[in-house]
Formats: C-alpha cells, sequence, structure tokens
C-alpha cells in the first residue's frame, strides 16, 4: 500500500489524502487514503476521488472482506473503454458473477462497478504493474478534467 501512495505522490499535481484522528474528517474514513488531482495542493471541493484505498469494510460496501488484518482494497475510476478491456463486461451491464474478495485481482468494484471503478485487493506480482498504470491513467484523466474545467487545457 505504501508503494503506491509513494508512486502517486510523485506525479505532478497529485493530491493525496489520508484522514487520521484529529483532523476533522469523520471516523470512517481514518486509515483510508483519497487520490485526487490538484496542483494548488488542496483538494477540490467539487471533484470525486480518481482513486482510492480503503482498508475495511464500510456499510453497503463489504463484499471485499477487508476487516481482517492486512487486507485493503485499491480503486480507480478507468472509464468505459478500459473497464471493458479489464473485465470483458460493460459497467452498466454487469451480469457474471465475481468473488470481490480474492486478493491480487483485478474486478469490477463491488459498488462503484456501474460507473467505470475497477478494485483490486491487496495488489501482488500479479497486477501491481496494472494498477500502476491505471493509477497513473486515472490521474492523467482528471488532469485533463481539471485543465477544460479551469481552461488551462
Amino acid at each position: 500500500m505504501e508503494q503506491i501512495v509513494a508512486t502517486v505522490r510523485a506525479f505532478a499535481g497529485a493530491h493525496v489524502n489520508r484522514p487520521e484522528p484529529g483532523d476533522g474528517s469523520p471516523e470512517a474514513a481514518w486509515g483510508d487514503v483519497f487520490f485526487f488531482y490538484a496542483p494548488d495542493g488542496h483538494p477540490p471541493r467539487n471533484a470525486q476521488p480518481y482513486a482510492t484505498i480503503v482498508t475495511k469494510d464500510h456499510p453497503g460496501d463489504a463484499a471485499g472482506d477487508l476487516d481482517p488484518p492486512g487486507r485493503w482494497r485499491v480503486s480507480i475510476h478507468v472509464g468505459r473503454a478500459a473497464f471493458r478491456e479489464l473485465t470483458g463486461e460493460e459497467p452498466d451491464a454487469l451480469v457474471r458473477p465475481r468473488d470481490h474478495a480474492a486478493a491480487d485481482a483485478v474486478a469490477p468494484h463491488p459498488v462503484y462497478g456501474p460507473y467505470g471503478w475497477i478494485a483490486v485487493v491487496n495488489p501482488a506480482a500479479r497486477t501491481a504493474d496494472t494498477v500502476l498504470g491505471l493509477l497513473r491513467a486515472a490521474h492523467d484523466a482528471a488532469r485533463g478534467r481539471f485543465e477544460r474545467r479551469h481552461g488551462t487545457a
């Protein structure tokens, strides 16, 4: 997990938000990580993260079985084309059952898959390079959206 955080921190304009006790964030977010494109260093007020790392099950999202120690999940917004390439399905037409708790496997996100998000529990040898490449692409896409919104493209 720390390698992913360090890699994304090195992307130009990346903002990594790691909520913790005492910072005003909700307790449910403590220990999780949120990745934004924010060239001014401040998380955008009107944008969702392009990727997250979740370290525990959340209400309505327990399919990853993340509560046991050492389990975590990276989730990345990849868009329709990459989603189709990675999963073999359209994001808004998922029909195949998946084991969302399987480690080191790319799968549709158990909640946000229909919106073009994939998830990998405990990325390792099979998925590490893919995850890093997808994070780079998601960061670049977020930068493009930022530049279009702010007229800097």
